[in-house]
């Protein structure tokens, strides 16, 4: 199980490999909310999402146990992360994706020289298919968020936030698999418990929503989304995630598909951001006055960029 300790490890593992990204206010929001309301902006990093903390830390240990060959399952994301970590550190990379990832997170993952498999209609699917592959040909299975090297790596957002506003009340975190929820809850809690953790997620096929309510991992029709990032299962036999995030979340917000439209709308005409909806659903939550200020400030994490250009255009077009 994940530690601060672990955390800090990361962050040493991880420097000069990822930036230190920016946390800015946000007026608008603030003025919804009632209290300073400031933006994580994971969206600076090569890849376009903080998946890339979470597979450098991964990858760089497996390179100090002398890996080579390395294969995951993914939504998109965590693919093109681990993707760019496995050709800086010179190892080959197998990504599994299912017929529901967006085909410019395909070709992204593609272009970056990882071998990407498509399989199945469903996040499952190409987990079973990545751990057929490291059997059958070798190497590491290095999974896209039930893994303590990933929840470390991305935990080093909760120590930027913390270092930087260190009287944050609330951290809103798109939550999913939990590998960034339970992360950057692991180290903001860590450090200051008092700190309220907040999961936003879409309404339709929320995954870890519905383990937490039925108190273990269950199974959800994984169904298209805005927040295709958000997908997927957490695995019925989940290790990591699902405890650490049952143990530190406080509340789950739930945001319709009209919502989440409206977050990517807000982000780029009010925040100057390109944000795809996995992203936005923090924002999105504020919009629908969700959100308390009688904690003070807030911290919304927004986690990636990486959505397709003609589905953003149609959706600013259309707002």
């Amino acid at each position: 199980m994940s530690t601060l300790a672990h955390v800090y490890r990361a962050r040493q593992r991880i420097a000069g490999r990822i930036c230190r990204t920016p946390l800015v206010a946000s007026p608008a929001l603030a003025r919804m909310v009632g209290a300073p309301v400031y933006l994580k902006l994971e969206t600076v990093h090569p890849t376009g999402s903080f998946k890339l903390r979470g597979a450098t830390n991964a990858l760089v240990a497996l390179a100090e146990q002398g890996v080579k060959r390395v294969v995951t399952a993914s939504t998109g994301n965590h693919g093109r992360a681990l993707a760019y970590a496995a050709r800086a550190l010179g190892m080959e990379a197998t990504v599994c994706l299912s017929a529901l990832v967006p085909q410019n997170k395909v070709d992204a993952i593609a272009a970056l020289g990882a071998r990407v498999v498509i399989v199945g209609n469903g996040q499952d699917d190409a987990q079973a298919e990545a751990l057929r592959l490291a059997r059958e040909r070798g190497g590491a299975c290095v999974p896209p968020f039930d893994d303590p090297l990933v929840i470390a790596g991305q935990a080093t957002i909760g120590l930027e936030i913390l270092e930087a506003l260190p009287d944050v009340a609330t951290i809103v975190v798109p939550l999913s698999g939990g590998g960034l929820f339970s992360g950057v809850a692991l180290a903001a809690k860590g450090i200051q418990p008092q700190v309220r953790m907040i999961g936003a997620t879409m309404e339709r096929g929320a995954a870890m929503h519905a383990s937490l309510a039925a108190g273990k991992p269950v199974s959800v029709d994984e169904v298209k989304t805005l927040a295709d990032s958000l997908g997927g299962g957490i695995g019925l036999d989940n290790r990591h995630t699902f405890m650490l995030t049952r143990a530190l979340i406080d509340r789950v917000l739930l945001l319709d598909e009209a919502a989440i439209a409206r977050g990517i709308v807000h982000a780029y005409r009010e925040e100057r951001l390109v944000v795809e909806g996995a992203a936005a659903v923090g924002m999105a939550a504020a919009l629908e006055r969700m959100l308390s200020a009688e904690r003070g400030a807030l911290v919304i994490i927004v986690s990636g960029c990486n959505i397709d250009i003609e589905l953003h255009r149609h959706l600013i077009g259309a707002a």
